[in-house]
Formats: structure tokens, C-alpha cells, sequence
């Protein structure tokens, strides 16, 4: 008999840890790519980021009412469409969230010792592995005080940018830029910093009454989200200008600098860093759960299904990935991790919708099909306009992995 998670998380627990994982370190560092590739027009790329990820996430709610488990698109993928889209859906989720979690790793040291970022880098992804190890109700208390940290940092930005004399309005207007290429390149780019709330479907098999819950979280989440996003990015642009800000390698707290009140500048920083603890934190939660899932169908070693038997968490999948993430930290230059993450995610939500499409009209209340098209469109086209070396990189360990799995089963 396959040994389940227990059902820990409410409402509440759902809507902060996805809150979590996508008010994090992107915010921080995914304006400036986005300005390099749309000018002003990054605004527009937001918008585009956010419909795709209202799609995605009205698409995710829907199916993890009908399979509350672990694996989020991994699973429905598998169920719905077939065990190779579920394998490319669950491998391109955990080979680009691994690269992720060394990227935020690496995040929190460069902020909180900008000197030796690797050190600082280490030591976040062992203590929060330690965490995750503790089970799902201590990764929840500790990314409510993460959020909240992080929700005030950005209304020191906010606040920053707008009081501090250095806005301007001229700076929103005209959206200059590279045109429409530019502007969903911006929008692929940014998608990297909404991409968290699959994390609450990942955690299915452990939230209380899925069918009601994960429906009404995903979408509450997100729109936070985009609410905060929209005001931060406006505010950073009437700061620092599309020129400044694709410019500037800690954006959000170079536009806090631009004005009288830079002696704020310092919390931004603090804030950078409680943001991608929590952001790691979430990450390695929900790509435990994914490994979890991908073990229990022999997709991946099968000695990663173990569950703990007193915290209830996957705790050889949590161990693996602590040492994964603690190696690449340690060694690697991860500095194109957001193309490349960006890639394997919208892969994952590509999935997902399309799984969402063939749900029967029973299965659910109301019709998504919409939605689901749209959600599926919408991640191929930032797909593809992702840099060329992120769409290639990506693409490889696509291949790669179905390439292994097939030899694997022969």
C-alpha cells in the first residue's frame, strides 16, 4: 500500500505558502531583465504575464480538485494525457526548480554577504532542507513570517520610490522598446516571478478538503500578487526610468536610492533576503512533493517515495534535493537560471492546461475550456520568445530526460 502525506493545511496554510513562493527573490531581480527586453514596455509584458498566469492558475485549482495528490502537473498530466506528458511535465518541473532553489540560494548570500555570497549560500539551503525535514506545518509558520517580512520590504520600496522626490511621470510614456517580440520576451521573463502558485497544488495531498480549498487559494493568491507586482513595477519605472532600471544589477533597491530617502535602502536589502529564503523555502517543498509523486510511479528511483513516518514528509526526496541544491550553490554559475527555469515551468503549465481540456463537463462546475486554451497558447508563445540560449538549454534536458527515460524502460 503507497504511504500517503497526512492533511495538514487549511485555507489560511495554502494561500500563505503560495504567497510565499511567488512574493520572492523575482520580484527583486526579474524587473531588469524585463527592462532590457521591452523598455517601458515591460508594463505590458506584466500584463501578459499575469493573464497567463491567472489561466495556468484557474486551470490548476480545477484539476487539483479532481486529483488532490502530490505532483501537481506531474499527476494530471499522467492522468489526463499519459505518462510521457506527465513525465515532461514532472521533469521539467524539478530539473528547472532545482536550478531555481541554487539560484535563491545563492540569492540570499548575495544580498547578506555580497563579499561571500557561496558560504551564506550553503548554509540557507542546509538549514531550510532542515526545515522542509520538520514537516509541512513548520515550512508553513516560518513562510508567514517570511511573507510578511517580505510584504513590508516592498512597501519600503513602494514608499521609496514615491515620496522620496525622484519620480517622474514622463518615464511611463512612450513604451519604447524592441516591439511585440520584446514585450512577450518581458512577459516570459516576469512569468518567473508569478510562477509559485503551483506550488499549492504540488502540496495536494496535504491540504484539508482539497476540493474546496486549493480552488478558492490559488486564485486569492495570485491576485495579491499581481496587485503588488503591478505597484512595485510602476513605482520602480518612475524612478529610475526603462534605461536605468535594465541597467541596474538590484533594481528595487537602486530605485529606493534614487531618492531623498535612501537610508532606506538597507531594509530593501534585508527584505531581498528573508524574499528568496522564503521563495527556497516553498521551492523545496514543492519539488519534494513532485519527486515524491514521480518516485511513486518508478519515474525516478523508487527509494524517494519513503515518507517519514512522524513528520509525514518525503523525507529521502527533501535529503536529495537539500544536497543537490547545497552542491550547486557550492560550485555552479547559475546566473541564467531564470531563462532557463522560466522555460521548464512554462512547459509544466503547457501541461497542465492541456490537461485541464480534457476534463469532462461533469468533472467540474462551469466550463474552463477557455481558459485552459488560452493558458496553453499563451505559455508556448513566452516560451518561445525566451532568450535563444534559455530555449535551447532547456530543450536539451527536455530531450535528455525523455531520452534516459526511454532507454531506462527498454
Amino acid at each position: 500500500m503507497t504511504e500517503r502525506l497526512r492533511r495538514r493545511l487549511g485555507l489560511g496554510d495554502a494561500i500563505v505558502l503560495g504567497l510565499g513562493s511567488m512574493l520572492g527573490a523575482g520580484v527583486f531581480v526579474s524587473f531588469a531583465p524585463a527592462a532590457r527586453a521591452a523598455g517601458t514596455g515591460l508594463l505590458l509584458g506584466l500584463a501578459i504575464a499575469a493573464v497567463v498566469a491567472y489561466c495556468n492558475a484557474m486551470s490548476s485549482a480545477r484539476l487539483a480538485a479532481v486529483h488532490p495528490e502530490a505532483g501537481g502537473a506531474y499527476v494530471y498530466g499522467r492522468r489526463q494525457l499519459g505518462p510521457t506528458w506527465g513525465f515532461l511535465a514532472g521533469w521539467g518541473f524539478v530539473v528547472g526548480k532545482t536550478a531555481s532553489c541554487a539560484a535563491m540560494a545563492l540569492t540570499v548570500g548575495a544580498y547578506a554577504w555580497p563579499e561571500h555570497p557561496r558560504p551564506v549560500a550553503v548554509l540557507a539551503a542546509v538549514a531550510l532542507t532542515a526545515v522542509n525535514y520538520l514537516g509541512i506545518t513548520k515550512t508553513a509558520g516560518l513562510t508567514r513570517v517570511l511573507v510578511a517580512v517580505t510584504l513590508l520590504t516592498l512597501a519600503v520600496v513602494v514608499v521609496g520610490c514615491l515620496a522620496g522626490g525622484a519620480s517622474d511621470g514622463d518615464r511611463l510614456l512612450p513604451l519604447t522598446g524592441t516591439g511585440p517580440y520584446g514585450i512577450l520576451q518581458a512577459g516570459g521573463l516576469l512569468f518567473f516571478a508569478f510562477a509559485g502558485y503551483a506550488r499549492i497544488a504540488t502540496l495536494g495531498e496535504e491540504v484539508r478538503d482539497p476540493a474546496r480549498v486549493i480552488p478558492r487559494a490559488i486564485p486569492a493568491a495570485l491576485g495579491v500578487v499581481i496587485v503588488v507586482y503591478a505597484v512595485v513595477g510602476v513605482s520602480v519605472l518612475l524612478a529610475l526610468g526603462a534605461d536605468r532600471l535594465a541597467a541596474s544589477a538590484a533594481p528595487l533597491q537602486d530605485a529606493v536610492r534614487a531618492g531623498s530617502l535612501d537610508e532606506l535602502a538597507p531594509l530593501v536589502r534585508i527584505g531581498a533576503v528573508a524574499a528568496a529564503a522564503g521563495v527556497l523555502l516553498s521551492l523545496l517543498a514543492g519539488v519534494g512533493r513532485t519527486t515524491l509523486a514521480m518516485a511513486r510511479d518508478r519515474e525516478l528511483p523508487h527509494p524517494l517515495a519513503a515518507i517519514h513516518p512522524r513528520h509525514s514528509v518525503p523525507h529521502r526526496a527533501e535529503l536529495a534535493l537539500g544536497a543537490l541544491v547545497t552542491l550547486a550553490a557550492a560550485t555552479v554559475d547559475l546566473r541564467n537560471a531564470i531563462g532557463f527555469s522560466s522555460l521548464g515551468v512554462l512547459v509544466y503549465y503547457a501541461i497542465a492546461n492541456a490537461s485541464a481540456w480534457t476534463l469532462g463537463a461533469d468533472r467540474r462546475p462551469g466550463s474552463t475550456r477557455p481558459l485552459a486554451l488560452l493558458g496553453l497558447l499563451g505559455c508556448l508563445v513566452l516560451a518561445a520568445t525566451l532568450p535563444v540560449s534559455s530555449v535551447l538549454a532547456g530543450t536539451a534536458v527536455l530531450a535528455a530526460g525523455l531520452t534516459l527515460r526511454a532507454l531506462a524502460r527498454r
